[in-house]
């Protein structure tokens, strides 16, 4: 997970931050991030493929502490380059991104 730092303002006048999240799977066909930011739905980020498994997805987050997994071919896991992770309901962790203000 990379933060670009760029702010955004949206159309309601809220400033947003670019979370750049990249991912390695070698033979995945589909990756995606579900998180707290798009009620947990993979299918709403979808992530691009780069070339030699790498993949790609830029997200404009309002500041705070988001929550999220990477979803590799159905499978949900962490960010294997997320620097904080937090406990979640299901025995396993979730992958933290904070954005500053």
């Amino acid at each position: 997970m990379k933060k670009n730092g760029k702010n955004k303002i949206t159309g309601n006048g809220s400033v947003t931050k670019t979370l750049r999240v990249e991912f390695s799977h070698p033979t995945a066909t589909a990756v995606a991030i579900a998180g707290s930011f798009n009620d947990w739905r993979p299918d709403s980020a979808p992530m691009v493929a780069l070339a030699n498994g790498r993949w790609l997805k830029e997200l404009a987050l309002p500041p705070g502490t988001h929550e999220y997994l990477i979803v590799a071919d159905g499978k949900w896991t962490p960010d294997p380059s997320a620097k904080e992770t937090a406990p979640n309901p299901f025995g396993g962790v979730n992958s933290l991104a904070r954005i500053p203000k």
